[in-house]
């Protein structure tokens, strides 16, 4: 005759299995909206390089409802909220949220306004600054000096304060080669703008003598 069963071994195990399928469908149903936010604000940041700001900014209002959708899916469920698949939606969208507001003088937003982690927003300035990299060369390509300086000024503030979170990567999600890979963009930059200025200004002076010569001219 078989021994009888465990007292409460079914109970336990159905729900346990129940929270895990929950769990399971509450994680692809935010996997797929992260997905979706990281194509958004891919496509936020390309108009910015376009300097299509009014559509970088409704681009960045359907990706907010996206993420808000997917942290009320994970709200019950806070190992998945802080999952990597989310730091990721979250460090992309802050990303392209801090790269238009810099690159249109308008106020930088608070982590706390984009509702994401602290870890997500820094690892986004820190990506932003590739970004602003991006946007002064074409201006120098263009012939527009004019957002140059503002925009390393921003680079370097922007890396002056990641360079003080020394903390853990556990904590920070690998800030530490973030900043790393900043200040090679920025040193970089640096060269590339005072090169650019200083043949600029040679062409001014060349273009100066050029025409004292011909005023001279008989």
């Amino acid at each position: 005759m078989a021994p009888d069963q465990i007292p409460r071994l079914d109970e336990i195990n159905n729900r346990i299995r129940q929270c895990f399928t929950d769990k399971d469908l509450a994680r692809e149903k935010a996997l797929r909206a992260c997905r979706e936010s990281i194509r958004h604000s891919a496509n936020a940041i390309r108009a910015v390089h376009r300097r299509d700001y009014d559509a970088s900014r409704e681009v960045l209002k359907l990706d907010q409802a996206i993420l808000r959708e997917a942290g009320g899916v994970l709200a019950g469920y806070g190992d998945l909220l802080n999952s990597g698949f989310m730091h990721d939606a979250q460090k992309e969208y802050a990303e392209a949220n801090i790269t238009l507001a810099l690159v249109t003088g308008a106020e930088l937003p608070a982590p706390e306004e984009l509702s994401v982690g602290y870890a997500a927003y820094l690892n986004g300035m820190g990506e932003a600054v590739g970004e602003l990299r991006r946007f002064l060369l074409d201006s120098l390509r263009a012939g527009d000096y004019s957002p140059c300086e503002t925009l390393l000024s921003n680079m370097d503030d922007i890396y002056q304060v990641l360079v003080t979170m020394d903390f853990p990567d556990a904590i920070t999600y690998g800030l530490r080669r973030t900043t790393d890979v900043t200040r090679g963009i920025l040193e970089k930059t640096r060269g590339d703008l005072t090169l650019a200025i200083r043949e600029k200004e040679i062409e001014l002076t060349l273009s100066k003598l050029n025409s004292g010569l011909k005023e001279h001219q008989p």
